[in-house]
């Protein structure tokens, strides 16, 4: 099994999640990885302690992971800064707020001697971060949420 070398699951649980940029077809995405397990859970290459989601919430065009923040994590879940919803870290699956009902997009991901492989054969790794966006300030999304981040 083959794949490109993004980062390892150690970083990962450092920072708390971690970003990059792939190419699928001729539009840059973004991408990006959340622990799905605890330290002391036991995982193997079909059930990776590290997933991988496409960095856009399901209810609106929003960024989940950002630069200066990174993902909002609670609880096993990934947070959406602007409604509040909560997506869980291993299967993508909200049951809550404006993004009840839906999955994020994944991201195929191998784990393997502690390290993160790009796997997905729709994408093709481009650089470390996230894309460029002309509306991302940094500053984070306006929130109409009544979680506090």
């Amino acid at each position: 099994m083959s794949g490109y070398r993004l980062t390892t699951v150690e970083t990962v649980r450092e920072q708390g999640s971690w970003a990059f940029t792939a190419r699928e077809g001729d539009e840059d995405r973004g991408v990006f990885l959340v622990l799905c397990a605890d330290e002391s859970d036991e995982r193997d290459d079909e059930d990776p302690p590290v997933r991988a989601w496409i960095n856009r919430c399901t209810h609106e065009d929003q960024r989940l992971h950002r630069e200066a923040v990174g993902a909002v994590t609670r609880g096993g879940s990934v947070v959406c800064p602007k409604h509040g919803s909560a997506f869980d870290a291993c299967d993508g699956g909200c049951d809550n707020g404006e993004a009840a009902g839906t999955t994020l997009r994944s991201v195929d991901v191998t784990v393997r001697d502690g390290a993160v492989f790009l796997t997905d054969d729709d994408l093709s790794y481009l650089r470390e971060g996230l894309p460029d966006e002309d509306d991302d300030d940094g500053a984070g999304p306006s929130s109409s949420s009544h979680l506090t981040f």
